[in-house]
């Protein structure tokens, strides 16, 4: 292990910053700043944790440029997706201030004598493992919540993206959380197992691979504490023979490249029906060759560089194995000659079962197109995946198309002639290998706290 986290900017494969490891120590110190401002933090009423995560919005808002040029230095994010999602986490404080006092307030309960009480206690520090792809987002979307509920929170950031989970510390800090209560640790994996060991730490959240998920739930298990894991997908497009294929071709696209492809509710897999299929690969494809890389800054740029030379390579490993298994290359598929971890928007068609395309998680610009026979053999095929994060249908008939998604289509959630990739109100997680638990809405305030009963007779 190197003696430092260091971040490198993907466009131009130049260092950015190195920060040393915490010592054991150091880490540990970190830890008890949090659960020591948790325990005054914990009597704030409400009321007043609302007022705080207001201004937590507000210099959200107030440090949006900085923060938005930070993330896209650090992890080849386009700069306007970057801003949206500056934009995202100040609408996530807003929405938790507005509607957090009302959800976590204590509940009268009918009983057959005397009084009955539910109330939502904090229940300590929650520790939070988050990836790179959404450097501000991923960290916003555990913490205020939990901030709201009344807990102390810890993050443990990707190395890629070291700065902004700094960034986010100190902003929070400014914008008048109590010290210490938010804190960032700069530690290995092994120095994580142990910070998931202290009982200080009353919960635990990850989102990243379905593999990261299994070893940090199979830790926090073992030690008999909650989590919350929000893992890979593989989502499934369906394209049914009534869609309106302009806007399926589209809105596919979009779904694919957006973030460089690199998001766990990308769009991936679409499955298209027999009637459909030709035309959409035809339209498909002639889009994407259309697709610009370039300086994720230029405002004409549709897709920068991927977070890492190793992300880049096994991105394209997949998809090479993929073709020696059947998949057809339609467009892209070849690592440009130029600086900067650049994968072109790459189209595989006649995906089957057995390529990586079609079993697994491709977390960058390709995408896998499906044939199917009709709409039950599509949301056949959709299901078939071991993952069960989102998904989407293309129909006319929305109504139909509703019933089909709450019905059959075995996932967290589903998008109707649309993408979307979160939203303060909407729950945000998934079934199977893809995690468990919510966040966002009321569902999500609610993931770490005690629901308590208290009954007075």
């Amino acid at each position: 292990m190197s003696k430092s986290l260091t971040t490198i900017n993907p466009l131009t494969e130049k260092e950015i910053k190195s920060y040393p490891y915490m010592s054991d120590a150091e880490a540990m110190a970190v830890v008890e700043a949090s659960h020591k401002a948790f325990l005054e933090w914990r009597h704030k009423s409400l009321k007043e944790r609302a007022e705080v995560i207001v201004a937590i919005g507000a210099e959200m808002r107030k440090s949006q440029d900085e923060f938005a040029r930070l993330m896209t230095d650090e992890v080849g994010k386009l700069l306007k997706d970057s801003l949206g999602e500056v934009s995202l986490c100040a609408a996530i404080c807003d929405y938790t201030a507005k509607i957090g006092p009302e959800a976590l307030a204590d509940e009268e309960r009918e009983v057959d004598s005397g009084k009955g009480y539910v109330t939502h206690s904090p229940i300590g520090v929650v520790y939070g493992i988050q990836p790179w792809n959404f450097p501000a987002y991923q960290a916003v979307r555990y913490s205020i919540a939990s901030l709201m509920a009344g807990n102390g929170v810890l993050l443990k950031h990707a190395e890629a993206c070291t700065g902004s989970g700094l960034f986010l510390r100190d902003l929070y800090e400014r914008a008048g959380l109590p010290k210490g209560l938010f804190g960032v640790l700069l530690i290995s994996h092994d120095q994580s197992d142990k910070i998931i060991e202290d009982d200080r730490v009353r919960g635990v959240t990850l989102t990243g691979s379905d593999k990261a998920g299994r070893v940090v739930g199979a830790k926090a298990a073992e030690l008999v504490k909650k989590t919350v894991l929000e893992l890979g997908s593989n989502d499934a497009y369906l394209v049914l023979d009534d869609a309106d294929l302009d806007l399926a071709v589209k809105t596919c696209v979009q779904g694919r490249i957006y973030n460089n492809g690199q998001t766990c509710v990308n769009a991936k897999r679409f499955i298209v029906t027999e009637k459909n299929y030709d035309a959409f690969v035809k339209a498909y494809a002639e889009a994407f060759e259309e697709i610009k890389l370039g300086d994720p800054s230029d405002e004409d740029t549709q897709l920068g560089p991927m977070v890492t030379r190793k992300q880049r390579d096994e991105l394209h490993d997949q998809v090479q194995k993929s073709i020696e298994k059947g998949a057809r290359l339609v467009v892209g598929g070849k690592i440009p000659d130029r600086t900067g971890w650049f994968y072109p928007a790459t189209v595989l068609a006649d995906v089957k079962p057995g390529q990586p395309a079609y079993e697994d998680e491709l977390f960058g610009p390709a995408a896998a197109i499906i044939r199917a026979k009709d709409e039950e053999d599509a949301t056949r095929i959709a299901n078939s995946s071991r993952y069960g994060l989102g998904g989407g249908i293309f129909s006319k008939d929305t109504e139909r198309a509703r019933k089909l998604a709450t019905e059959h289509f075995d996932t967290g959630m589903v998008f109707i002639n649309t993408f979307n990739v979160a939203y303060p109100t909407m729950p945000f997680g998934g079934v199977k290998t893809s995690g468990y638990g919510r966040e966002h809405g009321p569902e999500g305030l609610k993931e770490f706290v005690n629901v308590k009963s208290i009954r007075i007779g």
